[in-house]
């Protein structure tokens, strides 16, 4: 396939891009902020909200996977000055696209949420929701095949955003790790290859046009099951640092997931496993996998 990935070199878009380009043709327009000539592939650099950006996109691509659409207009942008032609349009979107607060288990088809939220948070959920109008009614004028991933929390190697790793480092620089004694949230996360390996599957398989799929693992978790994966991964004996949420939050201790069980927002995965034959690494080795990299590095 001649795929044109949108975004690339950071985490999600990186770890497709090292996957895809071992069996396919793959362009990647991004800032260029990082080279992804090692992975053998052609790199556009500029901004993606420049039309021009795309009139150099002069091939026929099989599909377009968008990582890094955040705004209205974003995914219009591309297609009204593409160069090219393009058969198929994946938009990476994610779960927070639900409507909150409603206590269900979400399917693929649950209400989207409509409420404005304050703050960078509520423009990114915001955002999305608007894409997946988008690409839906862009595609559809244009006779373009589309499909909406939504991934829950992402983890692994090459995450570089202030989640797991700031307590992987915790963990090797001051062999100790946080409990947080009334933190009972729980939240989904999922293995980045898995994540990637669900856009292959997409690609591969014409029945996932037109169709969104949650993309989580099976396992649901707690900050007390995090702590306790990592602790195992270490292979130490660490010290426990026991305190509330706010004590953290004054300490400048990241709670960067759910806190409390009000916030916890759950979603359905059978959808992609039963129709992509999607499987998900256990959260135990995919945090082992995690540490064993990013441990390296601290």
């Amino acid at each position: 396939m001649n795929i044109l990935v949108i975004g690339g070199s950071y985490f999600y878009g990186r770890v497709f891009v090292m996957l895809a380009s071992k069996e396919h043709s793959v362009t990647v327009v991004n800032r260029g902020t990082y080279s992804m000539e090692e992975f053998g592939v052609r790199q556009i650099k500029g901004d993606r909200h420049d039309g021009a950006v795309f009139r150099q996109c002069t091939e026929k691509y099989d599909a377009i996977v968008d990582f890094c659409a955040y705004r209205p207009g974003d995914i219009e942008t591309v297609l009204e000055n593409l160069a090219g032609a393009v058969s198929r349009y994946i938009l990476i979107s994610t779960v927070d696209v639900y409507r909150r607060g409603t206590g269900q288990r979400k399917e693929e088809d649950a209400p989207l949420e409509t409420r404005s939220f304050p703050g960078e948070a509520g423009e990114y959920i915001a955002g999305k929701v608007a894409l997946e109008g988008e690409v839906r009614s862009q595609c559809q004028m244009r006779g373009i095949r589309w499909t909406v991933l939504r991934p829950a929390i992402l983890y692994g190697p090459y995450n570089y955003a202030p989640r797991e790793l700031l307590y992987i480092q915790m963990a090797v620089q001051n062999h100790a790790l946080p409990e947080f004694t009334d933190a009972d949230g729980r939240f989904q996360m999922v293995y980045i290859k898995d994540a990637a390996e669900a856009v292959m599957r997409c690609l591969e398989r014409e029945a996932s046009c037109d169709q969104a799929y949650n993309i989580c693992q099976d396992e649901i978790v707690s900050y007390g099951d995090l702590m306790a994966k990592l602790r195992a991964a270490s292979g130490e004996e660490l010290e426990t640092v026991s305190m509330t949420a706010a004590e953290a939050q004054q300490r400048g201790i990241p709670l960067p997931f759910p806190v409390f069980a009000g916030e916890t927002e759950l979603c359905a995965n059978e959808k992609g496993k039963r129709e992509l034959g999607l499987s998900y690494l256990p959260f135990a080795e995919g945090m082992r996998r995690t540490y064993q990299a990013f441990s390296k590095l601290v």
